[in-house]
């Protein structure tokens, strides 16, 4: 597992830079911003995974809360699947479900969980996350959202009705998150409590109580 990880970050901190400079120019071309698939085309040879300080937070988080339905989106090439599938390994149960639109990285992340031993506790579903993730039937009690920043609400809207009292939700990338995602989740009245914390370029870790007060 930790040299699969070693690999990945070795990677991304000699690659993503330019591919993300590539993509940036190429979206400033475009007549309006891009669509959730046109970006992931253009962010396809990213590797983008969560600051390690995130995973640690990930792996300790899932040790102690021991989940039985984690939910991530946005796998990209798999480190944060892979921190989230080492703890649910070393708890003893549980089973993640993350979802991917990008082929290419639905390929890689599942070559990267064989690798580190993992694949038999990571189900990667391929497509727009509004559907996979929206044809769940199982309460679902840890959601990591990574993914296409203006489809964190759409997918949470997607996986509310799933969410156990007591679930808990991270949100990476908290510098980039739309204002109306983040009055969402830090509303009481909707039964959520939430905290930012400074790690990577700042992450917002949030639990629905179950209860609401709208």
């Amino acid at each position: 597992m930790r040299a699969v990880l070693n690999r990945l970050y070795s990677m991304a901190e000699r690659d993503d830079k330019g591919v993300m400079e590539r993509a940036y120019a190429s979206a400033a071309g475009l007549s309006a911003p891009p669509t959730p698939a046109e970006a992931s085309a253009l962010c396809a040879e990213a590797l983008l995974p969560v600051d390690p300080k995130i995973g640690r937070l990930l792996h300790l988080l899932v040790r102690t809360l021991r989940p039985r339905n984690p939910v991530e989106f946005g796998a990209s090439y798999g480190a944060s699947a892979i921190q989230i599938a080492a703890a649910l390994r070393d708890n003893g149960s549980g089973h993640l479900t993350t979802s991917e639109l990008d082929g290419g990285k639905v390929r890689k992340t599942r070559e990267n969980l064989a690798e580190a031993g993992l694949a038999d506790l990571v189900t990667v579903l391929e497509g727009d996350a509004r559907d996979t993730l929206g044809a769940l039937t199982e309460p679902v009690d840890f959601i990591l959202l990574d993914g296409w920043k203006e489809l964190y609400l759409p997918v949470l809207k997607v996986l509310e009705p799933l969410m156990a009292p007591g679930a808990v939700i991270v949100s990476d990338n908290l510098s980039m998150l739309p204002a109306d995602y983040l009055e969402r989740i830090r509303d009481g009245r909707l039964g959520y409590v939430s905290l930012d914390l400074p790690l990577g370029d700042g992450v917002e870790v949030t639990t629905w109580t179950g209860i609401r007060d709208e």
